[in-house]
């Protein structure tokens, strides 16, 4: 190989050939993070054999399917860019969809809004971003995503707790002040069939909800009732094959209305709205 394009070319090849359908876009954000460029600017590299024995690796790896963003360190998510790694659930282009859903929410000036499973932080840090004056608060249980998520939200408005999401007594001192609660829990079904970088490499813990995938949901929705102010509003991310259940547990709650049901960037259904009564 003697030029960043044949580099680029080979490693496409390589990555298709090991069923990656984002062979191409792989293969540029694996050279970039190498180079040590922005993507955009990667035809500009005049590559040297640091950069081949580099980029050789990386894509040997991700052939392997070994998921891009351990390979890279990072994820994108909306407005940042947060810290990722094994232990802690790789933000998704889909629950963008939720996040846009939440940025435009008529909230006070200085709303308090919560994040529940908030795994990286990425959805607590994009909020904060939208929100300068609010106070974010970010739930996690497990101990390993609580680390991504403490170095991602430092120096921001965020504040990260350690807590379990299916106790109902989270947040007691938080009753009925929230404006804003956000969540993306563990709801595929168990023994759902899953890609490699998903299954071997996000934690289990943060994919499975059980049989049908409720069994964190449906805790949440009365976390939320009791938690949100009159008023205030809900976003719970779902399983593209259980809106139904979503919207049929947030209905016999009873303290939850205009409940909606939304889909993705991809047009699968994702998640659920509600307003608190």
């Amino acid at each position: 190989m003697n030029s960043i394009r044949q580099a680029l070319d080979e490693a496409t090849a390589t990555l298709a050939a090991a069923g990656i359908h984002s062979a191409r876009v792989d293969a540029e954000y694996l050279a970039a993070h190498i180079a040590g460029v922005d993507r955009a600017r990667l035809l500009f590299v005049e590559p040297d054999a640091t950069f081949f024995a580099g980029y050789s690796d990386v894509v040997a790896r991700r052939a392997q399917r070994i998921p891009l963003q351990h390979l890279i360190g990072t994820a994108a998510f909306g407005p940042v860019e947060v810290h990722v790694g094994p232990g802690v659930f790789i933000p998704r282009p889909e629950t963008e969809a939720l996040l846009e859903w939440a940025m435009n929410q008529p909230l006070p000036s200085s709303p308090v809004i919560v994040d529940l499973c908030t795994g990286s932080g990425a959805l607590a840090l994009a909020l904060a971003h939208t929100w300068p004056q609010a106070r974010v608060v970010a739930v996690e249980k497990s101990p390993e995503a609580l680390v991504y998520a403490r170095r991602n939200c430092a120096g921001s408005t965020v504040e990260v707790l350690e807590g379990d999401v299916t106790v109902p007594s989270l947040l007691s001192d938080r009753t009925g002040t929230v404006d804003l609660l956000v969540a993306n829990p563990p709801y595929i079904p168990e023994g759902a069939d899953l890609d490699p970088e998903v299954i071997d490499h996000d934690p289990a813990g943060a994919l499975f909800g059980g049989p049908d995938g409720m069994s964190v949901i449906v805790p949440i929705i009365a976390l939320a009732a009791r938690l949100l102010r009159p008023g205030g509003k809900l976003g719970i991310e779902h399983d593209d094959t259980t809106a139904d259940q979503v919207v049929a547990a947030l209905d016999r709650d009873g303290t939850f209305g205009d409940i909606t049901a939304r889909r993705d960037l991809t047009g699968r259904p994702r998640f659920v709205t509600a307003t608190r009564r």
